[in-house]
């Protein structure tokens, strides 16, 4: 009987640290998601500070223009 009760408890608490590496992993894909995503929209803020840079030099160029006829 007790030989029994030692192969289930050592079942039970297998059974528990598959579980936890489980959520373990799903947590890191979840966390390198994130990251990819973040990633990406710096890029594209990036990229729009950048076009918003362009767009006010342009500005500041044709104005300098105007006022120097």
């Amino acid at each position: 009987m007790r030989p029994i009760l030692v192969v289930l408890a050592i079942a039970a608490l297998s059974a528990c640290g598959v579980e936890t590496a489980s959520t373990a992993a799903t947590a890191a894909a979840v966390k390198k998601q994130e990251i990819e995503q973040g990633k990406k929209t710096m890029g594209e803020m990036q990229q729009n500070i950048g076009q918003a840079m362009e767009q006010t030099q342009q500005r500041a160029q044709q104005a300098g223009e105007t006022a120097g006829k």
